[in-house]
């Protein structure tokens, strides 16, 4: 019997754990607005905390959000983040807002992960093909969607949003995380600085060497 008890108990802690660090740490008061200066502030979740006396409304908006991004770069898309840098009053409160703009039939949001966060996306305007990739063995899930359609894509993995549509397109994310963090895939392996060995990449993806390195002298887009 003792037993399955420390077995239950250890499935339990394990489950409690898996729980308590997949996400942002729960706040440990009403809010924390971030500073920069660390004057009289307290550090706490990354960002040092404003007295909360000094709070304004100002420390929990944010304008703007209604005003379409500029999605003439090589992927046609826009995303416009409006994590804790941008409402210091999300800070410890692991959430966050992204409007992802969309250029007609073949912008994309290229491949890429949230290192800290799962996205919940809705579609507001135009037709989007999105999906994701698990992890081994990489089975890959994808849906059309149109306007009004919500789709959630994971924390840590690979997903996409591709304009499939004649127009453009509109969504909204949203992340958990006050500060979710992105990596841009094709960005990060051919085009990180330094750079990575030629060789790795060579053997890593099975290409010719000098096709590596055209990769690597490409300009890749950063579209947030």
């Amino acid at each position: 019997m003792k037993g399955i008890h420390f077995l239950v108990a250890f499935v339990l802690l394990a489950l409690s754990s898996s729980f308590a660090f997949a996400f942002d740490p729960s706040p440990l008061q009403d809010f924390c607005v971030a500073i920069n200066d660390p004057k009289d502030g307290v550090f706490v979740n990354g960002k040092f905390c404003r007295d909360p006396m000094l709070a304004t409304a100002n420390d929990f908006s944010f304008s703007g959000l209604n005003i379409p991004g500029n999605t003439s770069n090589q992927v046609g898309s826009n995303v416009t983040l409006i994590n804790v840098d941008k409402i210091p009053g999300l800070n410890t409160l692991g959430i966050s807002i992204a409007r992802i703009d969309f250029s007609p039939y073949g912008g994309l949001n290229p491949p890429h992960i949230h290192p800290r966060a799962t996205e919940i996306l809705v579609v507001v305007e135009g037709t989007l093909y999105v999906g994701f990739v698990t992890s081994n063995p990489n089975r890959l899930i994808t849906k059309v969607l149109n306007a009004g359609d919500v789709f959630v894509f994971p924390i840590g993995l690979i997903h996409f949003q591709f304009n499939i549509g004649n127009t453009n397109a509109v969504a909204i994310a949203g992340l958990s995380s006050q500060n979710p963090g992105v990596i841009t895939i094709a960005n990060a392996v051919f085009g990180s600085i330094p750079p990575i060995n030629p060789d790795v990449l060579a053997k890593a993806f099975q290409l010719d060497k000098n096709v590596v390195n055209y990769l690597q002298k490409q300009f890749w887009v950063n579209n947030h």
